[in-house]
């Protein structure tokens, strides 16, 4: 059998941070990299780039921070969105650079993982070649292994009623490049879904002179939010205002005392003078997109109006990144939107729930992902210690070290967000007839899915099980369970803090609770605490789901900052503390001071 120090489980934006991390500070150490798909990448891997795909942000705010998109290298130039084939391009050269493309095994999926409980720990994995069904496979013993599968790996396509007689194809948005002669074959489409990659697919298909009918469940959680890039009167980049640590103090955090400003924050949202000021923010700053998208001007625009608060949204919140002005072309003959659900399908058309029907060729579904890694987790029922979604129990059934299924610990932490942030007692009410995409119609086959309900990830600080058994052997991470506006960052420092976290060498480590009966417990509510609160901080992105926030972002890289023992404050002074937004440029030397602080410990203890 292959035996590896570390193996990494995706080669995504998290899972190639996590892979130069581990190589960068454990140079004598083996390592394997290993993703189904045929080139890296994750989402922007080659064969998921569908036609006119762009990322949301704008050049400089994605990209690791010891490794700059420069425009002379990439060809963007600055106050452009990048393109997807130019984010692909910068993720191989990024593996390249740092010596980790040798070490990455495409076209090879991990079919199991079972935890050795002996000696030091480890996993056996079970490999198999991603092209081949039922091909030969082979075992590895991976010493630590870092789950970096990501949260759009594994898509969930509806079953509909009538698909075998609807005659044209039904695909998912993951699928969309494989299908994009679609875009010069058919005459009429229909696009299932209302999140960004349905905005990309009606906006690819109205430019390419397709009919485009828009189906928004009326059941579902309605239109995303979509900005244009600058907002506010003073045109402000909505990125950049996301990370300026002043408006971080606007959103109710859990963790957000950790950046030193407590005081400022309790005044906020533990008076009422405070809780009407975030009120104002959020109210303006929703208020202020919908007034430049001019949603109202017409009937269909006025359909795409995001039926959740902002305040309450996630990193759903997604921006205009088009050459062509998109709600011009909702406005013109090319595209139809309808809020309603599907019925049913016949030859050549689609039926919603109200009677209406209308011919399609193509049926394109962006219906989400399973938010499960698609790997058998062995021995059986180990998700619960993991902190990874399965089934909700009953009060008193689950074991103590299902964090997901303590009735009493989640209890506490609604008492305590609730006491410390009352503003979110006044949940939004975004749709009061929400059901589950499993309706009359449609159909699920297996669990991971949004019909099957799940716990939520249940890890500590988004990373790492809190539970004795891997605590204990420091022989197990995930990365990229979470998202956020900061992605490229927080994969940098995350995987930094799983290499210190596997080396012992964080100052605020979360194993150092073995050996402490009261420090584990006080551990394992801390979890709870920051999970549950995703609950009632972003009900419809976060929810039972996947950790997922935006201007939490900053003292959240605060936290892992205080853990890895370095300065959080990556400013020159405290005026640009408060003035200059955070961006990757600020995180760019923190392996340099890390690698320099460990030299010292040495010395001391020498």
């Amino acid at each position: 059998m292959e035996r590896r120090d570390c193996v990494v489980v995706g080669a995504g934006w998290y899972g190639l941070a996590a892979a130069r991390q581990f190589h960068h500070t454990h140079p004598n150490s083996s390592l394997a990299v290993y993703d189904s798909q045929s080139s890296l990448g994750g989402t922007w891997a080659e064969e998921r780039l569908y036609p006119g795909l762009k990322s949301n942000n704008l050049l400089g705010t994605y990209e690791y921070p010891d490794f700059p998109m420069s425009p002379d290298k990439f060809g963007v130039k600055p106050g452009q969105h990048i393109p997807a084939e130019t984010i692909h391009r910068y993720l191989k050269a990024y593996a390249e650079h740092n010596n980790i493309d040798q070490l990455i095994h495409l076209n090879t999926k991990v079919v199991t993982a079972e935890h050795q409980d002996v000696g030091t720990g480890g996993w056996v994995l079970t490999l198999a070649n991603s092209d081949q069904a039922q091909g030969e496979t082979r075992k590895v013993f991976a010493h630590r292994l870092i789950l970096a599968t990501g949260l759009t790996s594994e898509p969930l396509l509806p079953r509909f009623e009538g698909h075998e007689v609807f005659g044209g194809r039904i695909f998912h948005t993951k699928y969309f490049k494989q299908n994009s002669d679609t875009l010069d074959t058919a005459k009429a489409v229909t696009v299932f879904g209302a999140s960004k990659s349905s905005w990309d697919a009606v906006y690819a298909y109205a430019t390419s002179g397709v009919k485009v009918n828009w189906v928004i469940r009326s059941s579902g959680r309605g239109p995303c939010w979509m900005a244009p890039p600058f907002v506010t009167p003073l045109k402000k980049w909505i990125e950049k205002l996301a990370h300026l640590r002043p408006l971080t103090w606007f959103s109710p955090c859990i963790w957000g005392d950790v950046d030193g400003y407590s005081r400022i924050r309790k005044f906020y949202h533990g008076t009422a003078v405070g809780r009407c000021i975030v009120d104002g923010f959020w109210k303006a700053l929703g208020g202020d997109v919908l007034t430049l998208n001019k949603y109202d001007e017409h009937p269909d625009t006025a359909k795409l109006k995001p039926w959740t608060e902002p305040m309450f949204t996630g990193a759903s919140f997604s921006l205009l990144n088009y050459d062509q002005d998109i709600l011009a072309l909702v406005r013109s003959d090319m595209v139809n939107v309808h809020i309603g659900d599907i019925d049913h399908l016949s030859q050549g058309k689609v039926h919603l729930t109200d009677g209406l029907s209308f011919d399609s060729d193509v049926i394109l579904a962006n219906t989400g992902w399973k938010h499960v890694p698609a790997i058998k987790l062995l021995p059986e029922g180990i998700e619960r210690e993991l902190g990874m979604p399965h089934h909700w129990e009953k009060p008193g059934y689950a074991p103590t070290a299902d964090l997901a299924n303590r009735h009493d610990l989640v209890a506490q932490a609604d008492e305590e967000i609730l006491r410390r942030f009352p503003r979110l007692k006044r949940q939004p009410v975004w749709n009061k007839n929400y059901k589950p995409l499993a309706s009359k119609g449609i159909g699920a086959e297996d669990d991971g899915t949004s019909y099957t309900p799940l716990t939520p990830y249940m890890l500590y600080h988004f990373l790492v099980p809190a539970s004795p058994r891997f605590l204990r052997y420091r022989d197990t991470a995930f990365t990229g369970v979470m998202s956020n506006f900061s992605n490229s960052i927080t994969a940098h420092v995350s995987g930094l803090w799983i290499s210190a976290y596997f080396m012992d060498q964080l100052d605020v480590d979360p194993a150092d609770a073995l050996c402490d009966e009261v420090a584990l417990r006080k551990l394992q509510y801390e979890t709870v605490l920051f999970n549950r609160w995703g609950k009632w901080r972003y009900p419809t992105d976060w929810g039972n789901k996947n950790p997922n926030f935006i201007f939490d972002a900053v003292p959240y890289l605060d936290l892992l900052m205080r853990d890895l023992g370095l300065n959080q404050y990556r400013k020159k002074n405290w005026l640009a503390e408060l003035t200059d937004p955070y961006g990757a440029e600020d995180y760019r030397d923190i392996n340099h001071e890390w690698v320099m602080k460990q030299i010292a410990k040495k010395a001391v203890d020498d």
